[in-house]
């Protein structure tokens, strides 16, 4: 694999990262461990959660992930480790997380409780890059900035990121960190993948122009790129099958962006090319995301090591500017597909 830089910030990564939102939920600890031990045998050394998780978000559910990881960090060499980590967002917006009262924000008295609770949970006493998990435009940068500046300088964190961020928020994150000569947000978590490019409209010319890196989430596309909702099927045991099938409103409108007949349409094509290069539909797609120049890492996850296998060649495999090219084509066929 190749290795990265975080930003401008002294931290360089391997360029695939670990997910595990799904331990505690999808995942028991002896398969988080399982899954974790084989990806660091693998070379990964960058490795990502957050206090929300795992998925889907439950009061019963809420830190087991942190638990989990930090459980298995004690068996490893700390050092060896770049570990990342999110505060929630606020809970007056889109989805109240069911953490602190179900009233968090991005103040200073909430990150304080979060990167205690974190540190704790994750048996450590730093975390390399800590991320804010969505933003509060209305509250504002300031005191967001000031607190996590304040946790950089006390080493409790390294660096900072922001994730689910948009154009004007990053551009404003950074000027407020220049007016205020505050620490700034070297990297922002966003979904990229092929089946949704909408990153490369306006955020990769500002990840490129102020060396903010992208790490992009979901990069197979909730699972929609492994091919396995094609052809009809709704697989057992999946996210998407699962809001299909007894999801609320907003559970539903989230699987048919995923799972549509655009989306399904340009996996079919991936799927053939896949074939023709004698390469997993999984690794070809983790590699397409690596291969941008605007990204550190690419956060993947994995519910099974069968999965995990899968994936991993995607760290390896560099493709063709030909090859590139007809992925292009099949973009620009079922231009965004995710709704």
């Amino acid at each position: 694999m190749d290795k990265r830089r975080l930003g401008s910030s002294g931290i360089v990564v391997t360029d695939l990262c670990m997910g595990t939102m799904t331990f505690g939920s999808s995942n028991t600890e002896a398969e988080g461990f399982a899954i974790l031990d084989r990806a660091y045998d693998a070379g990964i050394d960058f490795y990502d959660t957050a206090e929300l998780y795992p998925v889907p978000p439950k009061k019963e559910w809420v830190f087991r992930t942190e638990e989990i990881v930090g459980k298995w960090l004690k068996t490893k060499d700390r050092d060896s480790i770049i570990l990342a980590s999110k505060v929630a967002g606020a809970a007056h917006g889109w989805f109240a997380p069911p953490i602190r009262g179900d009233k968090a924000a991005l103040d200073r008295h909430h990150i304080r409780k979060a990167i205690e609770g974190s540190l704790k949970r994750l048996q450590t006493d730093y975390i390399d890059l800590y991320q804010t998990h969505w933003p509060d435009h209305d509250f504002g940068y300031e005191e967001t900035l000031t607190a996590l500046t304040e946790l950089q300088e006390e080493g409790l964190i390294r660096v900072f990121g922001s994730s689910n961020e948009t154009p004007w928020g990053t551009m404003k994150s950074l000027q407020v960190s220049k007016e205020l000569e505050l620490g700034r947000y070297e990297t922002i978590q966003n979904n990229f993948s092929i089946v949704n490019r909408r990153f490369e409209d306006s955020l990769a010319d500002i990840c490129r122009r102020e060396k903010v890196s992208c790490l992009p989430y979901s990069p197979l596309g909730g699972g929609v790129c492994t091919g396995k909702y094609n052809d009809g099927n709704v697989p057992d045991n999946a996210r998407f099958s699962e809001y299909l099938k007894q999801g609320g409103e907003r559970q539903q409108k989230m699987a048919h962006r995923f799972v549509n007949e655009r989306s399904l349409g340009t996996v079919a094509e991936l799927r053939e090319l896949a074939k023709d290069l004698s390469v997993s539909l999984p690794a070809l797609c983790l590699a397409w995301c690596r291969q941008h120049d605007f990204v550190a890492s690419v956060i993947f996850g994995a519910t099974s090591l069968e999965q995990l296998e899968e994936d991993l060649p995607g760290g390896e495999l560099k493709l063709s500017a030909e090859t590139l090219e007809r992925i292009d084509q099949i973009t620009d066929k079922y231009r965004y597909p995710l709704g």
